[in-house]
Protein backbone atom coordinates (compact mmCIF):
# COMPACT_ATOMS: atom_id res chain seq x y z
CA UNK A 1 0.00 0.00 0.00
CA UNK A 2 1.27 3.39 -0.92
CA UNK A 3 1.20 5.99 1.57
CA UNK A 4 0.31 10.24 0.13
CA UNK A 5 2.93 11.49 0.45
CA UNK A 6 1.45 14.45 3.28
CA UNK A 7 1.11 11.51 5.63
CA UNK A 8 5.15 10.85 5.30
CA UNK A 9 5.69 14.63 6.14
CA UNK A 10 3.17 14.46 9.01
CA UNK A 11 5.28 11.73 10.44
CA UNK A 12 8.11 12.80 10.10
CA UNK A 13 7.11 16.54 11.35
CA UNK A 14 5.30 14.83 14.81
CA UNK A 15 8.40 13.05 15.56
CA UNK A 16 10.95 14.84 14.90
CA UNK A 17 9.98 18.23 14.66
CA UNK A 18 10.50 18.56 18.82
CA UNK A 19 13.94 17.00 18.60
CA UNK A 20 14.97 19.28 15.87
CA UNK A 21 13.84 22.88 17.36
CA UNK A 22 15.20 21.31 20.73
CA UNK A 23 18.44 21.51 19.00
CA UNK A 24 18.27 24.53 17.63
CA UNK A 25 21.09 26.58 15.87
CA UNK A 26 23.89 25.33 18.10
CA UNK A 27 23.13 21.18 17.01
CA UNK A 28 23.07 20.36 20.54
CA UNK A 29 19.95 19.04 22.58
CA UNK A 30 21.87 19.12 25.80
CA UNK A 31 22.41 22.77 25.79
CA UNK A 32 20.28 24.98 28.18
CA UNK A 33 19.36 22.19 29.94
CA UNK A 34 17.33 20.79 27.42
CA UNK A 35 16.41 17.03 27.55
CA UNK A 36 14.34 15.33 24.95
CA UNK A 37 11.49 13.13 26.24
CA UNK A 38 11.94 9.28 26.41
CA UNK A 39 9.28 8.85 23.68
CA UNK A 40 11.11 11.52 21.24
CA UNK A 41 14.00 9.13 21.56
CA UNK A 42 12.21 6.30 20.85
CA UNK A 43 9.95 7.83 18.45
CA UNK A 44 12.97 8.67 16.42
CA UNK A 45 14.87 5.22 16.71
CA UNK A 46 11.20 3.75 15.06
CA UNK A 47 12.26 5.69 12.31
CA UNK A 48 15.62 4.92 11.89
CA UNK A 49 14.44 1.60 12.29
CA UNK A 50 12.23 1.77 8.79
CA UNK A 51 15.59 3.56 7.36
CA UNK A 52 17.54 0.46 8.53
CA UNK A 53 14.99 -1.87 6.62
CA UNK A 54 14.44 -0.38 3.49
CA UNK A 55 18.44 0.74 3.34
CA UNK A 56 19.58 -2.80 4.34
CA UNK A 57 16.69 -4.71 1.90
CA UNK A 58 18.06 -2.40 -0.96
CA UNK A 59 21.70 -3.02 -0.07
CA UNK A 60 22.25 0.23 0.44
CA UNK A 61 25.31 -0.50 2.97
CA UNK A 62 26.81 2.75 3.48
CA UNK A 63 22.99 4.18 3.95
CA UNK A 64 22.24 1.16 6.50
CA UNK A 65 24.97 1.47 8.24
CA UNK A 66 24.46 5.13 9.05
CA UNK A 67 20.98 4.65 10.39
CA UNK A 68 22.67 1.64 12.59
CA UNK A 69 24.96 4.13 13.83
CA UNK A 70 22.13 6.60 14.76
CA UNK A 71 19.78 3.96 16.46
CA UNK A 72 22.98 2.99 18.52
CA UNK A 73 23.15 6.61 19.83
CA UNK A 74 19.41 6.93 20.60
CA UNK A 75 19.99 3.89 22.48
CA UNK A 76 22.81 5.22 24.28
CA UNK A 77 21.19 8.78 24.74
CA UNK A 78 17.78 6.89 26.36
CA UNK A 79 20.25 5.05 28.54
CA UNK A 80 22.19 8.17 30.00
CA UNK A 81 19.20 10.39 30.11
CA UNK A 82 16.72 8.07 31.74
CA UNK A 83 18.59 5.88 33.59
CA UNK A 84 15.52 4.52 35.26
CA UNK A 85 14.91 2.49 32.31
CA UNK A 86 15.89 -0.91 33.20
CA UNK A 87 19.54 -1.01 31.04
CA UNK A 88 19.62 -4.82 31.23
CA UNK A 89 15.96 -4.85 29.49
CA UNK A 90 17.72 -2.51 26.64
CA UNK A 91 20.35 -4.42 26.74
CA UNK A 92 18.56 -7.36 25.21
CA UNK A 93 19.15 -4.82 21.65
CA UNK A 94 23.10 -5.06 21.80
CA UNK A 95 23.33 -8.24 20.14
CA UNK A 96 21.12 -8.13 16.90
CA UNK A 97 22.69 -4.33 16.96
CA UNK A 98 25.99 -6.19 16.38
CA UNK A 99 24.66 -8.83 14.18
CA UNK A 100 23.03 -6.63 12.06
CA UNK A 101 26.52 -4.23 12.09
CA UNK A 102 28.18 -7.78 11.07
CA UNK A 103 25.61 -8.20 7.86
CA UNK A 104 26.29 -4.62 6.80
CA UNK A 105 30.17 -5.15 7.07
CA UNK A 106 29.54 -8.32 4.90
CA UNK A 107 26.72 -7.08 2.98
CA UNK A 108 25.02 -10.35 3.65
CA UNK A 109 21.05 -9.41 2.75
CA UNK A 110 19.70 -12.72 4.23
CA UNK A 111 21.86 -12.13 7.58
CA UNK A 112 20.90 -8.70 7.71
CA UNK A 113 17.04 -9.70 7.60
CA UNK A 114 17.53 -12.27 10.13
CA UNK A 115 19.27 -9.83 12.35
CA UNK A 116 16.66 -7.12 11.78
CA UNK A 117 13.76 -9.82 12.95
CA UNK A 118 15.88 -10.41 15.84
CA UNK A 119 16.32 -6.53 16.55
CA UNK A 120 12.48 -6.33 16.11
CA UNK A 121 12.03 -8.64 18.48
CA UNK A 122 14.27 -7.60 21.17
CA UNK A 123 12.47 -4.14 20.39
CA UNK A 124 9.44 -5.85 21.45
CA UNK A 125 11.03 -8.04 24.17
CA UNK A 126 11.58 -4.43 25.71
CA UNK A 127 8.64 -3.11 25.47
CA UNK A 128 7.06 -6.06 27.47
CA UNK A 129 9.58 -6.20 29.91
CA UNK A 130 8.66 -2.28 31.12
CA UNK A 131 5.05 -2.86 31.04
CA UNK A 132 4.53 -1.05 27.42
CA UNK A 133 3.75 -3.88 25.50
CA UNK A 134 0.86 -2.26 23.66
CA UNK A 135 3.80 -0.65 21.91
CA UNK A 136 5.02 -3.47 19.03
CA UNK A 137 7.23 -2.66 16.50
CA UNK A 138 7.22 -4.65 13.00
CA UNK A 139 9.33 -4.99 10.12
CA UNK A 140 7.40 -1.84 7.73
CA UNK A 141 5.18 -2.55 4.71
CA UNK A 142 5.68 0.88 2.67
CA UNK A 143 7.50 3.72 3.50
CA UNK A 144 6.27 7.29 4.21
CA UNK A 145 9.46 8.63 2.84
CA UNK A 146 8.32 9.60 -0.56
CA UNK A 147 11.21 12.35 -0.45
CA UNK A 148 14.12 9.48 0.08
CA UNK A 149 15.32 7.08 -2.41
CA UNK A 150 16.75 3.86 -0.18
CA UNK A 151 18.53 2.32 -3.46
CA UNK A 152 22.15 2.67 -3.43
CA UNK A 153 23.94 4.95 -5.65
CA UNK A 154 26.59 3.83 -8.72
CA UNK A 155 29.75 2.64 -7.37
CA UNK A 156 28.44 1.83 -3.31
Amino acid sequence: MKYPAWIGALVIGVVLAPLAIAQGPGGSSMRDGYVPRLGDIMGDTQLRHLKLWYAGKLRNWQLADYELGQIRASFEDAATLYPGIPVTDMSIVAKPLQTIGDAINAKDGAKFARAFSELTTACNACHQAIGRGFIVITAPGASPFSNQSFQPRGGQ
